[in-house]
């Protein structure tokens, strides 16, 4: 039997870590330098104005924070920067499986990132509320040494009842909104947020089933070579 090497998550993300240690995985986790990270998520960009919110109207063009132009979809946005994150680590390590992901949440042609502040969450909340919406995740694995990556994305769509003043003062005092793509956390078992269709783990940030089918993909394509080599 051909045994993967280690798992190293490519993240920052608390809430990653703790999907990965409930579902029994064995790994570490490394950070990517900060050039590796999301433009739009937790930054101040230009594109978004005052609001947090990033449009990818008109050509499904965006601008991070350093001024670069970017044509991409919310799907190609995280496949991208999952890669990017992976790639960033994979410099830092001498073997293993590297795995970067990225998560946005997307409503009506618009971007979500992470809030910068209570007012930014609140903005963003007020654009979902009522609303069907989809959440993005990018995902990358890298294995290293040698390896080729593989990028999947999952799809998660969901709809938020629409709230009111209370529910939102009270949602925003609670500070649960922190980190969070779209300033929402599924996992905070919220009553107006539903899931129509896809990965609730995607919605908290690492899509588990489309985790364990790319590591399958690996593990088998590992196998293949160990055969190849053996009839060489």
């Amino acid at each position: 039997m051909i045994r993967l090497p280690p798992l190293i998550l490519a993240s920052r993300s608390p809430r990653r870590r703790e999907l990965l240690l409930e579902a029994g995985y064995d790994f570490e986790a490394i950070p990517p330098d900060d050039s590796a990270e999301c433009g739009i998520c937790g930054n101040e960009n230009p594109a978004m104005g005052a609001t947090g919110i990033l449009p990818v109207l008109e050509g499904q063009h965006w601008q991070d924070a350093s001024g670069t132009l970017y044509r991409e979809n919310p799907a190609q946005l995280v496949a991208r920067l999952a890669y990017q994150k992976a790639a960033n680590v994979a410099q830092k390590v001498n073997a293993g499986i590297v795995l970067g992901c990225d998560t946005v949440a997307e409503c009506d042609g618009q971007i979500l990132g992470k809030p910068l502040d209570a007012a930014h969450a609140r903005q963003m909340l007020q654009t979902l509320s009522g609303r069907e919406h989809r959440v993005f995740s990018g995902l990358c694995i890298l294995r290293i040494p040698g390896g080729r990556p593989l990028v999947r994305v999952a799809t998660t769509a969901l709809r938020m009842d629409r709230l009111t003043d209370g529910q939102l003062d009270d949602y925003l005092a609670g500070g649960q909104w922190e980190g969070k793509a779209g300033a929402f956390g599924y996992q905070d078992r919220l009553d107006w947020v539903h899931i129509l269709e896809g990965s609730p783990s995607n919605v908290v940030g690492l899509p588990m089933e489309l985790l364990a089918e790319m590591l399958r993909e690996v593990e088998s394509g590992s196998m293949n070579d160990e055969g190849r080599k053996k009839s060489e």
